[in-house]
């Protein structure tokens, strides 16, 4: 428990009454996707205030993606946008293999990493679209996380939906909705892509090539919208510290992303 004379911790207690009162559930499963920045606190106290908030039967849940130990995603590409063919192939020969107790997933955030930093919490084993949990339920979340089904129905997102978990996005918009993937898979024909990262093996580390499906959050911002729109009743807004967040049910913001996708996308 936080206590009040310290004031970065007072802040955590603030932010625990505003994350109660915004709805998240005690003893519940939430999905955190989260800016520290918008939120004007310390990842360690967001972390602490969460925590109390779920109490000590819930589980926090957060991405703890790596793309940067792969050549077809799309930070990498990025970053060597311009370099020779050399300086590419030093780049990819740098990138180490996957370790689900040590890889950094910097480009989550600072509370994503805390929560994978933090001990007891857990770690799915993909090598490119993790997730870390700290809870009593985080090992049924986790474990079977097959590594070539990124955010489908091996997956943990697919055990949230079945759980039931709340997804809270705190000074993040719809664009960074993970969930919405998981009806990505549930179309009938989704398109598909081949992917590689560099893997960890008895023998040393080495490139591993898998096909899953092609992954495509360029509209999710609008579907977003649409969803917090027709569903309003579902979608609790208000402040967490000082970032505009919102709260809303995992499964109803996947089967109302599955239509939305049917009537906008084409299929496969």
């Amino acid at each position: 428990m936080c206590a009040v004379t310290h004031p970065l911790l007072l802040g955590g207690d603030r932010a625990a009454t505003q994350l109660c009162e915004l709805g998240v559930q005690r003893g519940g499963v939430l999905l955190v996707h989260a800016s520290m920045r918008a939120a004007g606190a310390s990842a360690w106290c967001m972390t602490e205030a969460l925590r109390r908030a779920l109490g000590p039967e819930g589980t926090l849940v957060v991405p703890a993606f790596t793309p940067e130990n792969s050549d077809t995603s799309r930070s990498y590409l990025e970053r060597v946008r311009g370099l020779s063919e050399k300086a590419r192939a030093a780049m990819r020969a740098a990138m180490p293999a996957f370790d689900p107790a040590m890889s950094p997933a910097p480009g989550m955030g600072a509370l994503a990493e805390t929560v994978r930093q933090t001990p007891g919490a857990m770690r799915s084993g993909h090598p490119q679209t993790s997730f870390a949990a700290l809870g009593p339920a985080a090992g049924k979340l986790l474990t079977g996380h097959r590594r070539d089904c990124h955010l489908g129905e091996d997956s943990p997102l697919a055990r949230l939906y079945e759980t039931d978990a709340q997804v809270l996005l705190l000074g993040t918009d719809f664009d960074s909705c993970t969930a919405f993937h998981l009806a990505e898979y549930r179309r009938s024909s989704p398109p598909r892509r081949l992917y590689r990262c560099v893997v960890a093996s008895e023998d040393g580390p080495h490139w591993w090539e898998y096909e899953d499906i092609t992954l495509d959050d360029s509209d999710f911002g609008t579907l977003g919208n649409d969803f917090a729109r027709a569903r309003s009743l579902e979608v609790r807004t208000g402040h967490v510290g000082s970032a505009p967040s919102r709260l809303f049910p995992l499964r109803a913001a996947v089967d109302f992303a599955g239509g939305w996708l049917r009537a906008h996308r084409t299929e496969g």
